[in-house]
């Protein structure tokens, strides 16, 4: 059943399946209590691999697809230059976000934390910021929510500049099926055990986060902003 009152969820990412990773679980959750969830990726996130294996048509299809299974919507895949994000000039990326936000004008605004090792992700990070300044043109006063990202999150140093400390937990545990079964449509980008994209090692992050907060299975965030009007 459908709320009355539904929210606008809206997630930026760097590169199709950062969505899937890190918060897959809680975009399905919206969903399922009837919130509007777009999703808008900066990259297809291919041109940088070491391997001659690019594919960004299967990339894009896979994002596609997981985006079908978890019942949300891509608004817009930009096409900037993987893992190249540095050499756009900031205004650029903040006022194509602009656009985006005035187009649906989100209650609630998940994105990377700003920590990543991945150096995509902390400009998009940074971007979000900067276009939701409080004093921004636009007038929103949306909730930020910063996300980890598994192979990017805990692979930098664990100092104050980088480290992930989330004050706010989803329970994924009624949804975690749901949540690996539409992970398989970016299977791959999967790896084996021990790497950190591996369904064992995303299940050890789910229970450790539940751990911290009394639950099963959780994803954790850390909110940056929340403005209550």
């Amino acid at each position: 059943m459908k709320k009355i009152n539904k929210k606008s969820i809206l997630c930026v990412v760097a590169h199709p399946d950062d969505e899937a990773l890190g918060v897959g679980g809680t975009i399905i959750k919206h969903i399922e209590q009837g919130d509007d969830v777009n999703i808008v990726i900066f990259s297809l996130g291919e041109e940088s691999k070491l391997s001659n294996n690019i594919n960004p048509k299967g990339r894009l299809k896979s994002a596609k697809e997981w985006s079908k299974r978890a019942g949300s919507n891509i608004y817009s895949i930009l096409d900037y230059p993987d893992q190249k994000l540095d050499i756009v000039p900031k205004l650029e990326i903040i006022q194509v976000l602009e656009k985006i936000l005035k187009a649906l004008r989100p209650d609630i605004l998940y994105t990377h934390h700003d920590g990543d090792i991945n150096h995509d992700h902390q400009i998009v990070s940074h971007a979000i910021l900067t276009a939701l300044r409080p004093m921004n043109a636009l007038e929103l006063k949306s909730e930020i929510r910063t996300f980890e990202t598994v192979s990017s999150t805990e692979q930098a140093p664990y100092t104050d500049r980088y480290a992930f400390k989330p004050n706010y937990y989803v329970d994924i545990d009624d949804v975690w099926e749901k949540k690996i079964k539409a992970l398989e449509a970016y299977k791959n980008e999967l790896g084996a055990y021990p790497h950190p994209r591996s369904i064992k090692s995303l299940e050890a992050l789910a229970i450790k986060r539940g751990i911290e907060s009394g639950l099963n299975k959780a994803e954790a965030f850390c909110i940056i902003r929340k403005i209550w009007q």
